[in-house]
């Protein structure tokens, strides 16, 4: 845990007190629960009071931490809590809930992980179709074995920190969904 105590430290004097990320998300069954992660982006606001974008308001500390996906190390509290596993689908955010297809839902069938079938199949680089429908496949075809291979995977993919970047030409999933079914 060596690592963590230095993210922690680094982020307790980069971000004035605040190292952690606190925000509400649907798990296992859609109870709600707060992940916690470390503190990526800084809470700068325009001149209205308004938060800047995302991709102007991550540091460059929050950078480096999110290229080695640091930033879920304080999610291990939320597996010891039991809100949590360390592999299964990511837990998305709470407004995204009424924008899953039926099928889609069934994601929330069991607990939410760290990483997850999507997350070492292509990550940021997936669409949101993609990554529900491998969401799907983790539920209906999970095992140890599977468990193991995506822990396995995810090593590789955090040494190579390859899509971890966010692609700014995609939407969140409720703006796509609305956009989809205005277009019907």
């Amino acid at each position: 845990m060596p690592i963590f105590l230095i993210v922690f430290l680094s982020l307790l004097i980069i971000n004035n007190g605040k190292p952690f990320f606190l925000q509400e998300r649907p798990g296992k069954n859609e109870h709600i629960f707060k992940i916690i992660k470390f503190k990526s982006m800084s809470d700068k606001k325009d001149e209205n009071g308004k938060l800047l974008p995302n991709e102007q308001r991550v540091t460059k500390f929050g950078n480096f931490i999110r290229k080695y996906s640091l930033d879920e190390i304080p999610q291990l509290f939320n597996i010891i809590k039991g809100d949590m596993s360390l592999v299964g689908p990511r837990p998305l955010r709470v407004h995204y809930l009424p924008y899953y297809s039926k099928k889609e839902s069934i994601r929330h069938n069991v607990r939410p992980g760290i990483t997850g079938l999507a997350q070492v199949s292509g990550r940021n680089s997936l669409s949101w179709n993609e990554k529900l429908a491998l969401d799907i496949e983790y539920v209906e075809t999970m095992s140890f074995t599977k468990d193991l291979i995506i822990l396995i995977k995810t090593v590789k993919k955090v040494l190579i920190s390859n899509n971890i970047e966010l692609d700014p030409e995609m939407p969140d999933l409720d703006i796509e969904r609305k956009t989809d079914l205005h277009e019907v």
